[in-house]
């Protein structure tokens, strides 16, 4: 089968070497590198898939639409438009090339909870030597439950990095049923608060849904124990930061590790800058290398299934965003 795949505007010097490796490695594929809006309205009339980020305009002008690959893991919001909700086509997303950078990230935050190293680097900065007490200011990680809150790809690689670390750990997850290594106890979602008061390490890698938008708020914080840390490396939409803020300043938990925020770039006045116990990372968890080739290879894969007819990598729910 032939089909034509149109790669919306804004376009890169590695969106045009893409185009010319799917039309060598998938012969009868036409790929039309659409430079500007005018040219992507003429050319996804016939288009059989669109790669990028496609408007209610350009979506008005198709005709044969089968497949729409988002260029990332978990577009922003607005990128679920009602209009492509009820659409016939397809959307898949590149999620999962990111599982062993991320899992890397997650765990590099609990170690450092674990070890002390909250304190112990502001404390290098002022060329300060304070230790505490030898048995203070160390979570055995052998004796600590990390609550993964949703199971994905992401997930999955943290709780079986975890498990090498004789960790416990425990899950939810909104679709999943089958039980990863590493994972002792996997719930629905609706078992969340449940599952807090029995955390040591709290680590959300959820996307944001309509579900799960600001769902991390001062409530769900109060049912973790105070001894306990909070990570969230999957989206900032779902965490108040002002409900973080004031649990923190009252002792309501010892201390949280953030990659993703509300508000992006996190301003500079914002306290959780220097909060003690608290780490900030500037939205780069999935960072490392291969990722441009593991993108590549989601599309290419998914061209070819448009052509054969075979399965789509990354088929997302539409009317839930992921």
């Amino acid at each position: 089968m032939r089909a034509k795949l149109v790669m919306l505007p804004p376009q890169t010097d590695i969106y045009r070497a893409w185009a010319s490796r799917l039309v060598s490695e998938l012969p009868g594929l036409k790929v039309v590198v659409a430079e500007d809006t005018y040219a992507a309205k003429a050319a996804v009339r016939d288009a059989d898939a669109i790669f990028g980020y496609l408007s209610r305009e350009v979506l008005c002008e198709t005709r044969n639409l089968k497949l729409l690959q988002a260029p990332q893991a978990a577009p922003p919001a607005g990128f679920y438009f009602a209009e492509l909700v009820a659409h016939p086509a397809v959307v898949t997303n590149f999620r999962e090339i990111f599982n062993d950078h991320i899992g890397a990230h997650i765990m590099a935050f609990v170690l450092a909870f674990a070890r002390g190293l909250d304190r112990y680097l502001p404390q290098q900065s002022q060329s300060l030597w304070a230790k505490p007490a030898e048995d203070h200011g160390v979570v055995h990680l052998p004796d600590a439950t990390m609550l993964i809150v949703g199971l994905g790809g992401i997930g999955a690689e943290a709780a079986r990095l975890a498990a090498a670390f004789g960790m416990t750990v425990i899950a939810t997850d909104v679709r999943r049923t089958d039980v990863p290594p590493g994972v002792s106890e996997l719930h629905k979602a609706d078992a969340l608060d449940e599952l807090l008061p029995r955390a040591d390490f709290v680590v959300l890698t959820v996307p944001h849904t309509p579900a799960t938008e600001g769902f991390f708020d001062r409530a769900r914080f109060a049912h973790m124990k105070k001894t306990a840390f909070f990570i969230n490396i999957g989206r900032g939409m779902t965490t108040r930061l002002d409900d973080l803020v004031a649990t923190l300043r009252e002792g309501g938990i010892s201390g949280a590790a953030l990659d993703v925020f509300e508000i992006e770039p996190l301003p500079q006045d914002h306290p959780l800058w220097t909060m003690p116990g608290v780490m900030i990372t500037p939205h780069m968890a999935g960072y490392g290398p291969h990722l441009w080739e593991r993108r590549y290879e989601i599309l290419r894969d998914n061209c070819a299934a448009l052509m054969t007819g075979g399965p789509f990598r990354n088929q997302v729910d539409k009317a839930n965003w992921f």
